[in-house]
């Protein structure tokens, strides 16, 4: 049986672990060869083994995409090594709630240069990249999906650094996707809720404590569900662009 996405290249940021991982697979279980960029480089030259192991492309890139020049080396790396370049997906991002008085600069410069500046890094530096593919087949369509968040629709006391990186992203995909409809580059938008990834561990401990009764009663989704989500964007017909999707716990209430 033919694989959706025979043919084609995927870049995924932030795939070290979580749903940049889980991502990764589902989309190399779909026929894409896949290049997996993070920072931590045992980690994804194991997983780059793996998926390479199963008869499928895979290539490691140790990124940190807050730097432009790595971000651009990594989308150049891609298409030299594995010839073209038809879908990003902009994963990589941090979360590090708490209040805004008294808040430690260097947390919401971390989360401004990876949550926002890194999407940008990525995305200018592959645009002419899936233009291209999105002329060409096997697909003639070409994607760049954003990962955001729920904070991305609703500012919360406690998380508003981190709501304005993912409103941002919101507000950058939404006009991208304007600017470039009629060349079928589609911009998609995911925002998960809660998610049992690593997110959490970058915490300042107070405030994870603070937040865990938040979620005491609640499963939240795991990364797989996400990457699920992702591949159903991108598998979609040429005629059609999932825009926008949002995705939460059953028992999430906000």
């Amino acid at each position: 049986m033919t694989r959706r996405l025979e043919g084609t290249v995927a870049l995924v940021t932030g795939a070290s672990s979580g749903i940049g991982e889980a991502t990764a697979r589902a989309l190399a279980a779909e026929g894409a060869a896949v290049a997996i960029a993070a920072r931590r480089t045992d980690r994804i030259e194991a997983l780059a083994r793996e998926l390479n192991g199963k008869s499928g492309r895979a290539l490691a890139l140790t990124t940190d995409v807050t730097v432009e020049a790595q971000a651009r080396d990594a989308v150049e790396r891609t298409v030299r090594e594995l010839g073209r370049l038809d879908i990003v997906v902009n994963n990589a991002g941090v979360m590090l709630l708490g209040p805004i008085e008294n808040a430690p600069i260097d947390e919401w410069e971390r989360m401004v240069h990876l949550n926002v500046l890194g999407v940008l890094y990525v995305a200018h530096a592959a645009l002419p990249h899936l233009l291209r593919a999105a002329e060409q087949g096997p697909r003639r369509v070409a994607d760049i999906v954003n990962i955001s968040s729920v904070a991305g629709r609703s500012a919360r006391s406690g998380a508003g650094v981190y709501n304005l990186t993912k409103f941002g992203v919101g507000a950058f995909s939404e006009s991208l996707r304007q600017e470039l409809t009629r060349r079928h580059l589609r911009v998609s938008l995911v925002e998960p809720g809660a998610v049992a990834t690593e997110l959490t561990e970058h915490l300042r401990p107070e405030i994870r404590q603070q937040i865990a009764p938040m979620f005491a009663n609640t499963e939240p989704l795991e990364a797989e569900d996400i990457a699920e989500a992702i591949t159903f964007i991108v598998t979609r017909p040429r005629r059609m662009a999932i825009n926008e999707v949002l995705v939460r716990p059953t028992e999430q209430e906000r």
